[in-house]
């Protein structure tokens, strides 16, 4: 497994730097040279003050989402629990979207962004616990719980779109999710959040792996499983929020990176929690980097400069396309 988590470790190194060399003023011969020290000062602002936050800031929210998904779907034991269908992730879009219309926030505010998503990620996260009840056990009914929950407060958002209809320019990326415009300031406020709760997450390895195993065995071990359950869910909703308010809403990545996970290192948390922070930063990495040469062939088809295709728009297509598989392969192992 060490083996295992070292080979995500290059994989992560190696989309980084595909990240880096994907934009068009610089080329990689002009990114090897800022990074080697040289350069004139146009490349080195495009690489060090541009591109490389930018290139974090995805890693650190695709690793986010990553943990996020895990510790879902291991507290609810439901393969289908990610923040998008949770209400978590719609709810720190509502109030990321809610502050921008309410002048409280902004792109130029990421502070106030991050306060906001948080606020709105577990209000949404309250909503479906409170919905649910005593059902909380049963991972189907959170699970149409967290559908109608996730659909109520995306219509709070178009209702808030309804109403301060200027600031749909500044609040689409939240709803789309891209990491354009990212700079440092983004990423010094991500990273320690981000560290900070998955230590948090990772301490409840544990308790995880007996809430995986039914509440039940979990209780019959000695384990308290309304406050192991929901500390896990303060965890997640902690990590989702982060992740939403650097870069909006990403779909799919809360949802399938944890079946990765589980598939390359097995049941063991230990060591999945950590792996599917590196596969969450490399799928989110990775679909900043296919945006941006998408970005760059559709701009020079429509001769469009000012043409850029969102990352959230990737991990769209490419989600939607893997659950499609895995739902026909469930469906011909189950005839």
């Amino acid at each position: 497994m060490r083996r295992r988590l070292c080979l995500l470790g290059v994989l992560v190194v190696l989309v980084g730097c595909a990240d880096l060399v994907a934009g068009r003023a610089v080329g990689p011969l002009g990114v090897g040279e800022v990074l080697g020290g040289g350069g004139d000062s146009l490349a080195r602002h495009v690489v060090l003050q541009l591109r490389l936050p930018r290139t974090l800031v995805a890693l650190g929210a695709g690793a986010c989402l990553g943990v996020a998904g895990v510790v879902l779907q291991s507290a609810l034991r439901n393969p289908l629990a990610g923040p998008e269908v949770t209400g978590v992730t719609p709810g720190a879009v509502l109030g990321a979207v809610a502050a921008t219309g309410l002048g409280l926030a902004g792109w130029e505010s990421p502070a106030a962004v991050v306060a906001a998503a948080v606020l709105g990620g577990f209000a949404g996260a309250s909503l479906l616990w409170l919905l649910t009840g005593r059902e909380r056990g049963d991972p189907t009914r959170m699970a149409v719980h967290g559908v109608l929950v996730s659909a109520v407060l995306s219509g709070l958002t178009a209702m808030v779109l309804l109403v301060a209809p200027g600031e749909l320019g500044s609040v689409v990326q939240w709803l789309v999710g891209s990491t354009e415009g990212r700079v440092w300031e983004h990423w010094a406020l991500l990273w320690p959040w981000a560290a900070l709760w998955f230590l948090a997450a990772w301490s409840l390895s544990g308790p995880l792996t007996l809430l995986r195993c039914g509440d039940e065995q979990a209780a019959a071990a000695g384990l308290h499983t309304g406050r192991a359950r929901s500390a896990a869910l303060v965890c997640a909703v902690a990590l989702t929020a982060g992740a939403v308010s650097a870069v909006g809403a990403l779909g799919f990545v809360g949802l399938l990176v944890p079946h990765l996970a589980f598939a390359v290192l097995g049941a063991d948390l230990r060591v999945a929690l950590p792996g599917a922070a590196l596969l969450g930063a490399s799928v989110v990495c990775g679909a900043d980097a296919v945006a941006q040469w998408l970005s760059r062939a559709a701009a020079d088809l429509l001769e469009a400069d000012r043409l850029s295709v969102p990352t959230g728009a990737v991990t769209a297509w490419v989600g939607a396309a893997l659950l499609l598989i895995v739902a026909r392969r469930s469906v011909k192992e189950e005839t």
